[in-house]
Formats: structure tokens, sequence, C-alpha cells
């Protein structure tokens, strides 16, 4: 299998990122939700634990579609899903660090190690459209951290809006790549 067979198996099944992005948005959302009417304990527990069961509920939506959530064996990029995945549970430890010198630091900090995390995902799925989505995240988590820290939970909220956007690109991708 090419790269470039590798990378469309990748953008067809997965579609384009759509459900990996909508259940990530949906735990940035109940943990955003939960700053604003709860606590910010219950906040930072429920996107941290929450963030565990991102692929999982990736692969139930794709599954509740009747579609596969698994890459063929031969497709070179399996691993490096995997080893994309771990960046952000491995980077968690800097985040938590930055969130005991400042609480409201723990949305920014996050946008910051997952809009990195993003980057490699342009090689992964073929598309540079999660260039933009990393770098859109990375600047805002370090704009919201620098001017907007007084705000617990706007860099939660930016982060829903964003992962939603390019939920729907993505899907938007897909949907035009496997109609031609």
């Amino acid at each position: 299998m090419t790269i470039e067979e590798g990378q469309r198996e990748v953008r067809t099944m997965f579609l384009g990122g759509f459900p990996g992005q909508l259940s990530s948005a949906f735990f940035w959302a109940a943990s955003a939700a939960a700053g604003v009417w709860g606590s910010k304990r219950l906040a930072i527990l429920i996107l941290v634990l929450g963030g565990a069961f991102i692929f999982p509920v990736a692969q139930l939506i794709l599954r509740l579609m009747g579609r596969p959530a698994t890459l063929s064996p031969g497709n070179p990029f399996n691993q490096l899903a995997m080893q994309v995945a771990f960046l952000v549970p491995l980077l968690l430890p800097l985040v938590g660090a930055a969130t005991l010198h400042r609480l409201n630091w723990f949305y920014p900090a996050l946008m910051i190690v997952v809009g990195a995390h993003y980057l490699p995902f342009c090689f992964l799925y073929g598309m540079r459209a999660f260039a933009v989505l990393g770098g859109l995240m990375l600047v805002a988590g370090l704009m919201i951290g620098t001017y907007a820290s007084s705000s617990f939970t706007l860099g939660a909220w930016v982060s829903v809006v964003l992962l939603l956007a390019f939920a729907a690109y993505g899907l938007q991708v897909s949907g035009r790549e496997t109609a031609t």
C-alpha cells in the first residue's frame, strides 16, 4: 500500500476526522458546561478522564453509522495513529503544571497540547486542514492564556466551536472523496 493509498483509507474510514472531532467537541462542551454551572474541578476531571474515551466514542459513532472502525492491517499509518493519540496523555503533566501555577490556564494549556497533537494529522490524513485546526488551537490557546486568562471556560468554548467546524469540514471532504 502506498502512502497516498494509506492516507486515502484513513480519510475515508475516519470520515476526514469527523467522528473524532465530534467526540472531542462533546467532551470539551461537557467540561465547559461543568466549568460554568458546576465546579472547575469537575470541569477538569470531565475533560481529562473523558479524553480517554474520545477514540472509543469515535469508533462507536462509526459503527452506529454502519461503517468499519479499523484500518486494514497493511495500512502503513496504523502505528502513527496510535503514536499521535498518545501525545496528549503524555503531555498532561505539563498541562497540570500550568494549571497548578494558574487555574485558568487549564484550557489554554490543553488547547496548545491538542493543537500540537493535530499537526501530525496532516500527514496521517493527507489533509492540510489539520495544520489549520492545530494552528488555530495553538494560537487561540496562547492568546487566551496571555490576554484572557480571567475567564476559566473561554478556551473550552473556543475549542468546541473549532472542533465542530472542522468535524463538519472533514465530513464534507470525505463525502466528496467517496463520491468521486
